[in-house]
């Protein structure tokens, strides 16, 4: 009876985190499936803030060359030559960063997404700046 009342507590417990946007897989790290997890989500969290900050750039061009849409898009399409320049040289860095781990390994998967985190959010910042009015 015990092990019900714990294992039904375990599933509420579960449930609510699941639940609650504020919880994520790096609280309470404590085991290697945990720390791949929470790479896993670093690593989404990162990349998606990195999205929002190109479009975040995107925006502010737009407003401060409004009347010149021709240098807006000329601006938008270096943005975005720039940004696909830089994420091959992301993805050439963390290739080079996590030699030697075997691809696939679990150790390989935290390694590539810590690195690839860490370069989204380096990037991210350096896009804050960008197109800044003064």
């Amino acid at each position: 009876m015990k092990t019900m009342f714990l294992a039904l507590a375990l599933f509420a417990t579960g449930a609510h985190a699941a639940s609650n946007p504020a919880a994520n897989p790096c609280d309470g790290v404590e085991e290697d499936q945990q720390t791949l997890e929470c790479s896993v989500y670093s690593r989404d969290t990162a990349e998606k803030l990195l999205t929002e900050n190109v479009q975040n750039v995107l925006e502010r061009v737009q407003t401060q060359f409004g009347a010149n849409k021709a240098q807006a898009e000329e601006f938008a399409t270096k943005l975005k030559a720039a940004q696909e320049a830089w994420k091959k040289l992301r993805d050439a860095d963390c290739a080079v960063e996590v030699f030697p781990a075997k691809p696939g390994t679990k150790e390989f998967n935290i390694d590539q997404n810590d690195c690839l985190t860490r370069a989204s959010d380096e990037r991210s910042e350096y896009l804050d700046t960008v197109a800044q009015s003064e």
